[in-house]
């Protein structure tokens, strides 16, 4: 089993940014594409990005493109989240997540239920 610990979240203000962090124990997540995904209070958990598991390829929701980016760095077992041009609505508990599923190019998902080795989340706050 993988553990993975968020970190990097904080109070920016609008049109900041901020470097999230997903770093890996345990188990090695290499082989699995990984997701980033955020909860507001009172709504639903969703997707924000994903990338494969050599970090070839990024999937992103369709709100965050060109303001976030992906990345991944397998010798250190670390995922990141680069998110810049931060507006209110991004504020949000931002969780890591590995994608259950066999790799598959192109294959992606936006659905929490496919992921697991859930982090605990690290908390963005975007003042206007």
């Amino acid at each position: 089993q993988v553990q993975l610990v968020e970190s990097g979240g904080g109070l920016v203000q609008t049109g900041g940014s901020l470097r999230l962090s997903c770093a890996a124990s345990g188990r090695t997540f290499r082989a699995n594409a990984v997701g980033w995904f955020r909860q507001a209070p009172g709504k639903e958990r969703e997707f924000v990005a994903a990338i494969s598991w050599n970090g070839g390829t990024t999937y992103y929701a369709d709100s965050e493109k060109g303001r976030f980016t992906i990345s991944r760095d397998n010798a250190k077992n670390t995922v990141y989240l680069q998110m810049n041009s931060l507006k209110p609505e991004d504020t949000a508990v931002y969780y890591c997540a590995v994608d259950r599923r066999p790799w598959r190019s192109n294959n992606w998902s936006r659905v929490a239920a496919d992921f697991g080795s859930w982090g605990q989340g690290t908390q963005v706050t975007v003042s206007s």
